[in-house]
């Protein structure tokens, strides 16, 4: 490895703009010094999104396959955001190029894929690590702050829901997110960072039941060019069946004892972007809405019940990630999701370069296991007419 760190994206999709985004705004983030970052390529199946995407983000160059990338003696730390079946090939050729690896979840699309994937990376010298993004929104790591102080105390029990609307129209096209066996929808797009938020808070999942997963719109048309990411495209005539869930329901047992439910859904109309986590504690509750990031809803037991219930708690300079991370670090300024990609890739590039000081690492590739784990016994239990299955 250089002095120089060289970085290059795998897909230049929505995610892989965020990555690229996010390795620029990296070494402005607080005070602790990352090494000389090189900004080396773009890869995409896509020519010209992955040539705009490189040139938006000044990076030097851009690739059409992502061999190439592999292969290149310039680069050091590559992510992968591409289709969830293409992300073994990629990381273990990586792995096996020395490179350090970033991949985005859910880990691969198979249980089978996800244990090999996680054994190459105990297996390598460099680094490999999985992005679970909402780990790092300042509300969500200042809830479990609050668990683990014990101002809240012990989760009684954890409630989520991560609604999306991308799927909601009949002429949304035909892409590889609506083609794979159940469970590799809904579920494993948006499902998989609902799974891993609500262990981040409740503990590690242990059953589900209650399994249910419904595909409501059975076809869609073939796109007559390129799509990019959740636009619509001009349609051809010909359509191809849906083959995966747009809906998943699942109640879910973690190991201190706490249940709760969880749901997901891509066709939940007027809901673009809707992650909503709640937790009952034994002191009180809190929730946090993706919907309004930059404050959460706290509620603590006291001696008056007749005032008793949520205020809204803005975030900034006293809760995880804020101080020294943004420009404004206080509170009633506002941030979103994009800021969470740049910690993350912050917090990768502090443990490839070891520095001091680092950002909580991101989550390992057995993790990212279990996470798949979890969604497997869902689609299991759904499978079995909603019966009880173990993680």
């Amino acid at each position: 490895m250089s002095d120089a760190l060289g970085i290059a994206v795998i897909g230049a999709g929505m995610a892989g703009k965020s990555h690229a985004a996010g390795y620029r705004v990296a070494p402005t983030l607080y005070d602790t010094k990352l090494p000389p970052l090189r900004y080396v390529s773009i890869a995409d199946l896509n020519e010209p999104l992955a040539q705009a995407t490189a040139a938006r983000y000044g990076y030097e160059r851009h690739d059409t396959n992502w061999e190439a990338v592999v292969q290149a003696d310039d680069v050091d730390v590559i992510s992968i955001v591409v289709a969830n079946s293409l992300h073994r090939p990629i990381l273990e050729a990586a792995l096996a190029a020395g490179k350090h690896v970033l991949c985005e979840k859910p880990l691969s699309d198979t249980l089978d894929n996800a244990r090999a994937m996680a054994q190459a990376a105990n297996d390598a010298d460099s680094i490999a690590r999985l992005g679970f993004v909402y780990r790092r929104a300042p509300g969500v790591a200042a809830i479990r702050d609050l668990i683990a102080d014990g101002t809240l105390g012990t989760p009684l029990h954890v409630s989520g829901r991560y609604w999306t609307d991308y799927g909601c129209n009949p002429k949304s096209p035909m892409s590889w997110r609506y083609q794979g066996p159940e469970g590799s929808g809904a579920l494993a797009d948006v499902g998989s960072h609902l799974a891993y938020v609500a262990e981040f808070l409740g503990g590690d999942i242990t059953a589900v039941s209650g399994g249910v997963l419904r595909t409501v719109i059975g076809e869609r048309y073939l796109p007559a060019g390129a799509v990019v990411g959740h636009g619509l495209a001009a349609l051809s005539d010909e359509t191809a069946p849906v083959e995966n869930d747009d809906y998943a329901g699942f109640t879910v047992e973690f190991a201190p004892g706490t249940a709760g439910a969880l749901e997901v859904s891509r066709v939940a109309a007027g809901h673009p972007n809707t992650l909503i986590v709640e937790v009952y504690a034994e002191n009180g509750a809190a929730i946090w809405d993706q919907r309004t990031p930059s404050e959460m809803r706290l509620m603590l037991h006291d001696d008056r019940p007749g005032t008793n219930g949520f205020r809204r708690v803005l975030l900034g300079g006293d809760h995880p990630y804020v101080p020294g991370g943004m420009p404004m670090d206080v509170s009633g300024v506002g941030f979103g999701q994009n800021n969470l990609f740049e910690y993350q890739c912050r917090a990768f590039l502090d443990e490839v370069a070891g520095v001091s000081d680092p950002l909580p690492v991101c989550a390992s590739l057995d993790e990212g296991v279990h996470n798949m784990a979890t969604l497997a016994a869902v689609v299991s239990s759904a499978q079995n007419n909603g019966a009880r299955v173990t993680v």
